[in-house]
This record gives structure tokens, sequence and C-alpha cells, in this order.
């Protein structure tokens, strides 16, 4: 049964893929961007079953006021997909205090405020299906990547903790994780002002395999996007959806490095409760 999509990002990448797909498969998108005119082609292609809207997720009221027209003219909205962000990258001595904002203010504070922007509409008509596009930056890290790495391992505790407040309302939430994929996210990738002192630090040799270009991409991304249209027809919702073998290892082996760290601190832990508790 064709379904209804809301899916924020939708210019480029994994937003534009999704759009692409559901369209092909029959289903209708609302679609938000900044710029409305990089999807002009695929509104001739599918006429009314696309919804067009210009959307910067840094502005909250424009956030409620999209979400608003997005309900009052699609009418049910089965699947909502969190998805505008981009990539920062620098030590964080080297990041402005403007890097810093923006930074926050499109991948955790958007996130979160598109999340909350639905919410109300999802409630009342029954459930729905929210997919928050985090990163397997959500669970691991690498030098020159730490505000980034801040907004996705907060939209993740963020997704986790409203999915318990919401639940008995039938809404659903899947956190999906991609590793490096062959899109345009290292395109949109803005950089710090490079601090010499860094050069011959970890941090020094990620700027230089980015501007390189040294990094393996291995995903595919029309699979990617694939695996994450497939996600909605399980039930209940997986909690998060990593993607890529190369993600898939490295997230694990973090897992396993926090598990063993957490587990050597047992008896440490257990002393310190009061006495008599």
């Amino acid at each position: 049964m064709a379904q209804t999509w809301l899916i924020t990002g939708s210019s480029s990448g994994f937003g534009r893929l999704l759009t692409e797909k559901l369209l092909a498969r029959g289903d209708s998108v609302a679609a938000t961007l900044r710029k409305v005119h990089a999807l002009d082609g695929l509104k001739e292609q599918f006429g009314e079953r696309l919804w067009v809207a210009s959307l910067d997720v840094t502005d909250t009221p424009a956030i409620q006021q999209v979400t608003s027209r997005a309900f009052a003219e699609m009418g049910r909205i089965d699947v909502v997909v969190s998805n505008a962000g981009y990539g920062l990258v620098g030590a964080a001595e080297e990041l402005s205090d403007e890097q810093i904002r923006q930074q926050i203010d499109t991948n955790l504070i958007g996130s979160i405020q598109v999340i909350r922007a639905v919410l109300p509409y999802l409630r009342r008509q029954g459930g729905g299906r929210i997919l928050q596009v985090s990163s397997e930056g959500g669970q691991i890290v690498y030098p020159d990547f730490s505000l980034y790495h801040a907004t996705k391992w907060g939209i993740e505790g963020f997704v986790e903790a409203v999915a318990l407040e919401v639940a008995s309302f039938g809404i659903e939430f899947t956190i999906v994780e991609p590793g490096p994929a062959k899109t345009s996210f290292s395109g949109g990738i803005v950089k710090s002002v490079p601090m010499a002192a860094y050069d011959n630090t970890p941090a020094g040799d990620v700027r230089r395999a980015i501007e390189a270009g040294s990094f393996v991409l291995k995903g595919d991304p029309d699979k990617m996007v694939q695996a994450m249209i497939d996600s909605v027809e399980r039930t209940p919702a997986p909690m998060r959806l990593t993607l890529g073998s190369d993600a898939f290892d490295r997230v694990r082996a973090g897992l396993s490095k926090r598990l063993a760290e957490l587990d050597a601190q047992k008896d440490v832990a257990r002393s310190t409760e009061l006495d008599d508790a």
C-alpha cells in the first residue's frame, strides 16, 4: 500500500535518493530543502505526489509552519525522515564559535525541533514511524570531527528517550547509522582554519586525508537507502540501523571496548554505594 513520507534535506545525498526511490515505487513525498528548485525535474515528473517546501532547519518557527502545512495538505504522513545535516571538520581548538553554533543548530537542535514538530500530528493520527539519520559517528569517533560527533551522539540520546515517551501512541523510531558512502556529503563539509600546532597529530592526519580524498568510501548509497525503506516494514521498528560493513565492524569494536571497560570497573562502581543501601 502506498505511503506518504516527509523528508528533510531532500536536495541531495540520502534525502534525494529516498525521494526518488519512493516516488518511483508509487509513494507520495513531502520534501523540504533550502533550494526548492533542486527538485523541479521530479516535480514535473510526479506532479501532486511530490509536495515541496523551502526549509532551513535552524529556523524553528519555519519548521512548525512547514510541518503544519505538510500534514494539512498531504493528510496522513506515515513516515518522517529527519535527514538534514552536514559535516564540520577541524580540531576542537581550531573551530570558530560561529562554526560550532551552526553545527549544533543544524544537526542537533534542528533535528530535535523537526521531531518535536511532527509528534503532535503523529500522535493525533494514531502513530507513525520516524527515521533519524545519524551516522556511525553517533557511536564511534574520529579526530577532527568532535562537534559533528557531539551532535550525532546527542541526537541519538534524544531519540532513545523520546521513543520511550511516545511508544504508547504508536510512534516508533529508527536511528540510521550509515558508514562512509559515495554521496555528496564530502562536498558539503565545512572546514576550520588549521593551526600549525595540530599538523603532526591525528587531527592533522585526518585533515590531510580529507584534502587528498584518500578515505575509502565503500558504502553504496542506493543500497543504504533501500535498507532504510525496507526497515519501515519491520515491526517492531529497529532502534538502530547500521549500514555498511566498515560501519558495522567499527561500531561493534567500539561497543565491545566500552563494555570491557565498564566490566573492569564493576567492583569500583559497587563500592561507591551507601553502606546501608
